[in-house]
């Protein structure tokens, strides 16, 4: 029961209407995950980052900065490939509004 409910509540927030459609975003989210901290490194090595030579304090926040860019820029190509484009490209322009002013209040 539980599950349908929170089933119901991702559809009703995402704008969607079917289950299938829920599982395979919550499937490219996983997979883009995975896939940004996978690319991410390499990179850190091609920037001269290493895990063993570097501080762990340095090293992780900016692995973490690399992924992020990553993570954005693969969503939709990953969401592409699952049939979920449309989605994911209102889900990136929306993010990127939200970025674009990460302090502004809302005008009531």
């Amino acid at each position: 029961m539980a599950e349908k409910k929170f089933l119901e509540r991702l559809k009703t927030k995402w704008g969607i209407t079917s289950n299938v459609q829920v599982i395979l975003i919550l499937i490219v989210f996983a997979i883009n995950g995975s896939f940004a901290a996978w690319v991410a490194k390499p990179l850190t090595a091609l920037i001269g980052l290493d895990k063993e030579t570097t501080s762990a304090f340095i090293y992780w926040p900016l692995r973490i900065l690399l992924v992020f860019p990553i993570y954005q820029l693969t969503l939709p190509i990953v969401g592409l490939v699952f049939g979920q484009f449309k989605f994911f490209w209102n889900f990136e322009k929306k993010m990127l509004r939200a970025l674009g002013r990460p302090f502004s209040r809302k005008k009531q």
